[in-house]
């Protein structure tokens, strides 16, 4: 066999292998993305029954509410971009974590059952979605990583394959808490 052809054969096999990488990463990607949507999901699911357990008892956080509510609306529309989500997921767990807050200066909510359990439901989601974003952020990575470095960068360029976001916590979040102020 010619040299010529066992080297177009090397070639050939050392493109497929990169293509069908590429390829590999990129779905897995999509298909992280896709379980962190399914607990987004589960947890937009939950927000209606949170914003009415508690709306009678906050009616001066009532914008908070609405915020929350038209934030879940976005969220749930067909066809955003993963970028969106992104962005309404970081707001959405903003307000959320402030109304529980200021459901603990409610005695009478704090007491109630129906929003204990809402709480624990939400708290057991959020450990859902942490997890799932990890997930997806390793996968974005080593999707990114793969699309950037030689050789395999040059094969995403003519596949059009472009870096992908990662989940960030928003900035409010990246502050260290005052646990004196817990105790006030």
């Amino acid at each position: 066999m010619p040299t010529s052809l066992i080297v177009l054969i090397v070639v050939a096999v050392i493109l497929v292998l990169m293509y069908n990488s590429l390829v590999s990463k990129k779905n897995q990607v999509e298909n992280i993305f896709a379980s962190v949507d399914t607990v987004l999901k589960k947890r937009y699911d939950l927000i209606p029954n949170l914003v009415a357990s508690v709306s009678k008892y906050m009616d001066h956080e009532k914008s908070l509410l609405e915020k929350v509510t038209q934030l879940r609306a976005e969220a749930n529309k067909p066809n955003i971009s993963d970028e969106k989500k992104i962005k309404l997921d970081e707001q959405v767990s903003s307000a959320l974590g402030s109304i529980m807050i200021a459901v603990e200066n409610y005695p009478d909510l704090k007491a109630n059952e129906n929003v204990m359990h809402l709480q624990h439901s939400l708290s057991e989601i959020e450990e859902q979605i942490s997890a799932a974003r990890r997930a997806y952020n390793q996968a974005v990575t080593d999707y990114n990583n793969a699309i950037e470095m030689i050789p395999t960068n040059f094969m995403a360029t003519a596949m059009n394959y472009s870096r992908k976001p990662v989940f960030e916590i928003v900035e409010s979040e990246r502050k260290n808490i005052n646990v004196k102020e817990l105790f006030n």
